[in-house]
């Protein structure tokens, strides 16, 4: 079991080449809004490796938090829980965009990037759970072994 955990962690690194990847399709998105001729085929293409980069990074290990400023959300109930609930209002709001815009737009622009923003949104669903899995795995309140001095 340690040795998967472990090997999905290190697959979870695939996310930082990703995340330059979309880099590539952001940069040129940004110049061509600059001149005033918006190339919205790059947003497309940058919200989808963003989605799948994001995908990656839920296969992380839950046991283990990346920083203090995590750490402290996710052992306080309170705080977890409110960070539990912007990411899912927030996933929510992308996926609901995303299809609104795919089955209600007329323009082939906005329906590119409604699937950007529904791969978006599949892939927070990933990051979701492993959010729901390190509040679980860090709250103090439920989990005695964690102490304030960690």
């Amino acid at each position: 079991m340690k040795d998967t955990r472990k090997l999905f962690h290190l697959i979870s690194y695939l996310q930082y080449p990703l995340m330059a990847g979309s880099l590539f399709f952001y940069v040129p998105f940004l110049i061509s809004i600059v001149k005033r001729n918006p190339d919205w085929n790059n947003l497309n293409n940058m919200l989808i490796f963003v989605g799948i980069a994001i995908s990656f990074s839920a296969l992380q290990d839950a046991t283990k938090t990346q920083s203090k400023f995590a750490k402290r959300i996710w052992e306080s109930p309170k705080k977890g829980k409110t960070m539990l609930f912007i990411m899912t209002i927030t996933m929510f709001a992308f996926i609901s965009v995303g299809l609104f815009g795919f089955y209600f737009t007329e323009t082939e622009q906005l329906k590119s990037i409604s699937i950007g923003l529904v791969a978006f949104g599949i892939g927070y669903i990933g990051l979701l759970k492993t959010a729901v899995e390190m509040f679980e795995n860090h709250r103090i309140d439920r989990n005695p072994t964690i102490s304030k001095s960690e």
